[in-house]
């Protein structure tokens, strides 16, 4: 057994499974927001249960949330001691400051979201949402501060085998924070907002609350549609920087063995890395050239320009970049059909549309999680980009076997929590948004 791939696989796992929740709270609190500030506009009653509804699955999507993450915080003194050694001094400022000024608002206030309605004003109700909806997309910003530093590292220097912070803001606003904030909120978007489209159609194809419903599939669906067409802008601006920033990752992306001026854009293809080619290929001629540096002649470095220890790997990159590009055309077409059907007044019935949405809502969490895999397996072998690599950055006192022995009991306590969790939410989507105070009259009789 090897500990560096095992160590690898079990913070894969724990992270993967983790990173199924904090997108859905950046989107389900940005409806949250929208239901909020339109309750205290119009005083219709319909937006405020409709809001309450998702206020109680965004509170068991939060403590999920919360109880897979705090295993990662951990991973790194244990497993990844060299790389908390290394890098610790600047990685670790970024988590303590998601620990201080993001989670802890959010957490209080979602309480007051949770608890509090009937105990505070209206405007204060709604003041809660929007720092709610603030810490959560702080939360991400801290988060992606630290992991886009190992992306592309800046505003440091190195003191022997040690990284000293020199400039906060350099190394805070790397070459790549930026994009990468806005990729992951614009995900985030999706992924609430689809899953709020979901549960307003099952509530429409059962024939429950369609007042409600419709509200909230209106609501949700303008939020999925928007996002849905912004995150193509950003993923394009995303895959320039990393053209710019991490030439050899995009080469992966596209299998591109040669550097080419002119470089075609892979629709399809079967990376064989081990002869250096690409089978099956269907390309576009000059297309990549064309998107990542406005020239249709502007020259591409391929993989070979590259030492083979320095090369990421490529099949699993070029799957999981193709695939997410794959995903976001499909939510752009799946909002384009939903707002037509909305300005013809035939979503409310639209039936095929609606068992569509069910079955459409593991694809953005699949598309956030390619997206993931896409960006780490593809800054491979480095833990921090040509800093510090991650056969380097493992714990050398940590045994495979003890590492394999918490891998298989973070497996079980996951899965616990993942049953745990979600049927709670499924028995909160099935009640539906009901009357709040009737809700409350009646649990006090």
């Amino acid at each position: 057994m090897d500990a560096v791939f095992l160590a690898r696989l079990q913070f894969g796992l724990t992270a993967g499974f983790h990173f199924l929740f904090p997108p859905t709270t950046l989107g389900l609190s940005f409806l949250v927001l929208i239901l909020e500030t339109l309750y205290l506009r119009t005083k219709n009653g319909l937006y405020k249960d409709v809001s309450a509804y998702l206020v109680r699955i965004l509170g068991v999507v939060f403590v999920m949330g919360v109880s897979t993450g705090i295993a990662l915080e951990f991973a790194f003194g244990n497993n990844w001691a060299a790389f908390s050694r290394t890098v610790g001094d600047i990685f670790g400022a970024p988590l303590a400051a998601e620990g201080i000024f993001a989670f802890f608002l959010e957490s209080v206030f979602l309480g007051i979201l949770v608890f509090g309605r009937k105990k505070v004003s209206p405007k204060t109700y709604r003041l809660s949402a929007v720092l709610v909806f603030f810490g959560a997309h702080l939360s991400g910003l801290w988060i992606i501060i630290a992991n886009s530093w190992m992306q592309t590292p800046a505003g440091f220097r190195m003191e022997g085998e040690r990284a000293v912070l020199e400039d906060f803001f350099k190394a805070a606003l790397n070459p790549s924070t930026v994009v990468r904030t806005v990729h992951t909120i614009l995900g985030g978007w999706i992924t609430g907002a689809l899953v709020a489209m979901a549960i307003a159609a099952w509530l429409l194809l059962k024939g429950r609350f369609p007042e409600k419903a419709a509200l909230l599939m209106k609501t949700s669906l303008a939020v999925f549609a928007a996002a849905a067409v912004l995150q193509l802008g950003s993923g394009h601006a995303h895959s320039v920087q990393v053209t710019r920033t991490q030439p050899e990752k995009m080469a992966a992306f596209e299998a591109l063995w040669e550097t080419q001026e002119g470089a075609p854009f892979t629709v399809f293809g079967i990376p064989d890395e081990k002869n250096g080619k690409t089978h099956l290929a269907v390309r576009i001629p000059k297309m990549l050239s064309l998107l990542v540096h406005f020239d249709p002649n502007g020259k591409v470095l391929g993989l070979n320009e590259f030492p083979k220890e320095e090369r990421p790997p490529v099949f699993l990159p070029f799957a999981s970049y193709h695939l997410m590009i794959l995903f976001g055309l499909l939510f752009i077409a799946l909002g384009a059909s939903g707002v037509w059907l909305q300005a013809r007044k035939k979503l409310p019935g639209a039936r095929r549309y609606l068992k569509v949405l069910l079955w459409a809502v593991p694809l953005p969490y699949l598309a956030n999680e390619l997206g993931w895999i896409s960006a780490e397996v593809g800054r491979q072998p480095w833990a921090v980009y040509k800093i510090l690599r991650t056969s380097d950055a493992v714990s050398a006192v940590v045994p495979a076997g003890n590492i394999l022995f918490s891998l298989i009991l973070f497996t079980l306590i996951y899965a616990l929590i993942g049953a745990a969790g979600f049927s709670i939410i499924l028995r909160t989507v099935k009640r539906g948004p009901g009357d709040e105070q009737a809700d409350a009259q009646k649990g006090e009789a």
